[in-house]
């Protein structure tokens, strides 16, 4: 038998491959010659793709365009109770009473529950009801000038 002949290996000095995990060599050189990056997947809900598309089409891309619904119309005032008023008479005297009036400058006064005591309001509107319990305890109802809300 003859002798068996040892070869020498070559050191390796670079440690893994020369890719570092990206594939071909020519897929990290940079970015000239790989194409767009594509609008598949830009649908309704494409979470992922919403920073390419606010870049490119703007806020538009997104939502609902074109002939909507009107929206119903919101109420401009608060609503208030007789009761409510005169469950809380003296809070609200204190917050809201100049010169022995209750001046609820955000308000529409309705006529639910009944008033005991003799009170002047001023309100942005009274309901018909709120009104005639008002005055028929003595009170006053006072209407603020420009501010008219009818129902």
């Amino acid at each position: 038998m003859g002798l068996k002949i040892k070869k020498k290996k070559k050191s390796v000095r670079q440690r893994g491959q020369t890719t570092y995990g990206h594939g071909a060599r020519k897929k990290w050189k940079g970015s000239g010659h790989h194409g767009g990056v594509g609008m598949a997947g830009t649908g309704k809900r494409a979470d992922h793709k919403k920073t390419l598309i606010n870049k490119l089409y703007g806020n538009s891309y997104f939502g609902k365009q074109g002939v909507t619904s009107r929206g119903t119309s919101k109420k401009k005032y608060k609503e208030i109770n007789l009761r409510d008023i005169e469950r809380n008479f003296d809070s609200l005297m204190k917050k809201h009473g100049k010169d022995n009036v209750l001046v609820l400058e955000k308000y529409r006064i309705l006529g639910e529950g009944d008033l005991k005591s003799k009170v002047r309001i001023k309100a942005l509107g009274f309901s018909e009801s709120a009104k005639d319990k008002i005055e028929k305890n003595g009170g006053e109802a006072i209407l603020l000038k420009n501010k008219v809300i009818s129902k």
